[in-house]
């Protein structure tokens, strides 16, 4: 079944939860400066520990009996960073949605591949974003090379502000591959920059071809249900817009978070039921972790999600 079509039938599939934050934190992986995990399926040990986080989401999908949804590793793997790197020249983008389809091919299970790429600056400063002109320009080698692995869908995760994604949504629109957009928000129903939740959905639906939907992600699902009671209000027909949630196991600030040193965590049960909850209530999809999080609140969500 092709993506969209999947996604069209609401009924509920699962997303992973962390894996650049447990890989970050992992004792015995090094980070790159500038490409984060997209290096390390280019490292023996790298590649191992990356195989065991995401085999584990499958086994918690495939134990729930209900479709999951893999990103590729690739949040930061932009042309910039790239050449930056040790491994400029490297189709990295590629590879990483290979290494994601090899693990897919074994489990023999319902899986759908989405190509991941990020904001350039740091997604909690808004202040760092591009233009639209310039993040269309900027953003848009990774995202052909993305599309250029096939994955079934592409998907810009973590995003601040409004320019920026409007111009990240052009370039994947180029591609003809359906697409999704990934906020950060506030409480308050607005992204980062203070632009309206609904404003910013009206407006990136303009473009050509306008993404299958819109996700959130690194927020704690007090957060969501907040910025979804405020949309049902301003625009309730968009609410169906709204097809992807990952859940951030903290309720702090973007700006408290960004001076936090340890890892803030809520116990599997409480955060799954917190997002079975919204799942419910707003028919969401896909519904998977973030900060936080791994493979024992992905089976908890699975659990909660069974009718």
């Amino acid at each position: 079944m092709l993506f969209a079509e999947a996604l069209s039938t609401r009924r509920p599939m699962l997303a992973e939860g962390s894996v650049y934050e447990r890989l970050r934190r992992h004792p015995n992986i090094p980070f790159d400066p500038a490409m984060r995990h997209g290096v390390l399926i280019y490292d023996e040990a790298g590649r191992a520990a990356e195989t065991t986080i995401h085999q584990s989401y499958i086994e918690a999908a495939k134990t729930a009996k209900l479709p999951l949804v893999m990103l590729s590793d690739t949040w930061r793997a932009n042309a910039e960073n790239i050449a930056a790197s040790p491994y400029a020249g490297r189709p990295m983008n590629q590879d990483n949605v290979a290494f994601l389809k090899e693990l897919r091919a074994a489990s023999g299970h319902e899986i759908y591949i989405g190509g991941q790429s990020g904001c350039r600056g740091d997604a909690y400063k808004p202040e760092e974003a591009l233009d639209t002109e310039t993040a269309a320009g900027f953003h848009r080698p990774q995202i052909q090379a993305l599309a250029e692995a096939t994955p079934d869908f592409l998907f810009a995760a973590t995003l601040p502000a409004f320019s920026e994604a409007r111009g990240i949504a052009k370039a994947q629109a180029e591609t003809g591959l359906p697409y999704l957009l990934s906020f950060v928000l506030r409480p308050e129903g607005t992204l980062l920059d203070g632009i309206a939740w609904a404003d910013a959905i009206n407006a990136i639906d303009d473009v050509e071809q306008p993404p299958l939907g819109y996700a959130v992600n690194c927020v704690h699902p007090k957060v969501l249900a907040a910025s979804m009671a405020i949309l049902e209000k301003q625009a309730p027909a968009l609410i169906a817009r709204v097809v992807f949630f990952q859940a951030n196991t903290s309720s702090l600030s973007p700006e408290e978070l960004t001076i936090a040193t340890d890892l803030i965590t809520e116990e599997p049960e409480a955060l799954a039921s917190q997002i079975d909850a919204l799942q419910r209530r707003y028919g969401i999809a896909i519904v998977g972790g973030c900060c936080g999080t791994d493979e024992r609140h992905i089976a908890a969500l699975g659990n909660a999600l069974q009718p």
